[in-house]
Order: C-alpha cells, then sequence, then structure tokens
C-alpha cells in the first residue's frame, strides 16, 4: 500500500518502524516542526522526523493543514491511507478523506474511554484497571471515529512510560495486521455510554498533592514518570519523585514520619519514595538522596 504516516513522539517512531518493514511504500512522512529543546534552545527535529530521516524517506513539517495548498499537496500524493499516530495537529476534512482508503488512527486508549491528548496519563490517575490501543478510522470530531481493532492491557503498577513503550508497540504490531487484510476489521461504531476525555496535561497537575490518600498520590509519580516529573518540594527545591509504595502508617499529610522520607497522605496512609532525582542531578535511590541531603522527621513539605 501507499501510505502517508503522520506522527510526532517516541510513541509513533514503531508504527512508521513496522509499516516500513511491512513493505509498505511511505509517499511522505508529516511530523511537527521542530522545536527549541536543551540548554541552548536550539531547534530539535521530532523523533519521528529522525527515525524517518534515517530511514531516507520523504518528511514534511508543516505548521498546519488548513492552507488550501497544503491540502494539495497532501492530496497529489495519492495515498491508498493515512497512518496516524499521536501526530498533534487537527486534520481538516479534505485531508482526512484524501487518501482512497481514508486516514486510520493509532490511539493509546479503550474508546470511546479516554479520547484526547493524554489518555495513558488519565487512565494511570482515574485508577483504571486495563488500557489498551484501539485502530480507529478517522471522523470529524476528537477521537470519534469507528472502532476497527482493539488490544487490551492491564495497567497494573506500570508507569506512563512503561505504558506508552508497550502501547506504541502493541499499535504498530495490530495496525499492520488491519492494513494487511482491511476487509476482516469491519468498522464498530463507538458507543455513546463510556465516553471520557483526556485532557492535556498541565505541569501544575505534577505536584504532589499529599492532602489526597496515598493510593491517588501514587498514581501521581506513576503517571508522570517520566514527564513532567513528579515532585515536592523542601526548603525551596524541587524534588522529582519517579517511583514509591504505599504504606499503612497514618500521618499528617505532607509530613515526614521518620527520616527515610515516609510521608503522610490524606485519610489513606502514606507515601515512601523509592527513587528520586534533585534538580541537575541524576536519579537516585532515596537513601542515597538522604545521606548528602537529610530531611528529618517532623518536617513539612511543601
Amino acid at each position: 500500500m501507499r501510505i502517508i504516516f503522520m506522527g510526532t513522539p517516541d510513541f509513533a517512531v514503531p508504527t512508521l518502524d513496522a509499516l516500513v518493514e511491512a513493505g509498505h511504500e511511505i509517499a511522505a512522512v508529516y511530523t511537527q516542526p521542530p522545536r527549541p529543546a536543551g540548554r541552548g534552545k536550539a531547534p530539535r527535529p521530532s523523533p519521528v522526523q529522525a527515525r524517518a530521516e534515517a530511514l531516507g524517506l520523504t518528511v514534511r513539517t508543516p505548521l498546519s493543514l488548513r492552507d488550501p495548498a497544503e491540502q494539495d499537496a497532501f492530496d497529489d500524493l495519492e495515498a491508498d491511507a493515512a497512518v496516524v499516530a499521536a501526530y498533534g495537529l487537527i486534520l481538516p476534512i479534505p485531508v482526512l478523506h484524501a487518501p482512497r482508503l481514508g486516514s486510520l488512527n493509532v490511539h493509546a486508549s479503550l474508546l470511546p474511554r479516554w479520547r484526547g491528548a493524554a489518555p495513558i496519563q488519565r487512565a494511570i490517575l482515574a485508577g483504571d484497571a486495563e488500557t489498551g490501543v484501539t485502530i480507529m478510522a478517522m471522523a470529524k470530531g476528537l477521537d470519534t471515529g469507528p472502532m476497527l481493532a482493539t488490544v487490551r492491557t492491564p495497567i497494573d503498577g506500570k508507569t506512563a512510560g512503561a505504558l506508552t513503550d508497550e502501547l506504541s508497540h502493541a499499535g504498530a504490531a495490530v495496525m499492520v495486521q488491519v492494513l494487511g487484510n482491511i476487509g476482516a476489521f469491519p468498522p464498530v461504531l463507538q458507543p455513546e455510554d463510556g465516553v471520557t476525555y483526556a485532557e492535556k496535561i498541565d505541569k501544575a497537575e505534577s505536584r504532589l498533592d499529599f492532602s489526597a490518600g496515598a493510593v491517588a498520590v501514587e498514581r501521581q509519580v506513576r503517571a508522570f514518570n517520566p514527564a513532567p516529573g513528579a515532585w515536592f518540594a523542601y526548603q525551596g527545591e524541587r524534588i522529582k519523585v519517579l517511583a514509591a509504595s504505599i504504606d499503612d502508617t497514618p500521618g499528617t499529610p505532607g509530613e515526614l514520619l521518620d527520616d527515610a522520607l515516609l510521608i503522610g497522605c490524606g485519610t489513606e496512609g502514606s507515601l515512601r519514595p523509592t527513587l528520586v532525582q534533585r534538580a541537575g542531578k541524576g536519579v537516585m535511590a532515596t537513601s542515597e538522596l538522604l545521606r548528602g541531603f537529610p530531611i528529618p522527621a517532623g518536617s513539612r513539605l511543601d
């Protein structure tokens, strides 16, 4: 098949690789333009652009697809299908319908639950037992199109980073299956019941809320690992928490219950961070942090 691929972050790269490995012709790769990054704020290409260029593929980075000239250029590619994975730009109707078979999306949730920008993080924060990937025929609206295939996986104690990696590969595999025998995957309309929306993550949400129960706080830790990183403040310094366990010991929210960083949380016990990171430092065990930066029992965290 002749395919236009559209994606931007690391999540999309396995799908691009899978399409190439399956022998599909990639007419062009669309991705968001390079963004300033790093200390020097030099423009950095997206993970998809870097991978596409390494594969020798044609890359296009329009700021928008609303320009009629951009839409004509897209149409001129005469693709059989567009495959979209976390592209990050809205596709106008002329773009959605330009390919012969339309546009197919790899979405990291079990639709109709968690339509929108941050389905993996929202599923963890909500305490969902499972999540997955849905292959969807794209339509007007936010992740509202009919479903072609789904893959399910338990969340258990996984971080957002681990789930993103797992679902990116699962989505890549099932997308190849769908394209290989598209007639075997009839579209199914999404049910009206069970619709939820995964709003984009606001960095303010990553500040640990010790007034909540320990279960909810531990979900914050997993949902924001690796980015933006859940954190608390002590003596004006932010400390990220990358992993933590739950303890039954009750305590005042935000108060240190021992010298080993056991933190009181709401009405559901306490939280013990196990992997942490100071600004400008590498990730370390909590015991290593406390050897050089003690936080004694009775301290209050901001």
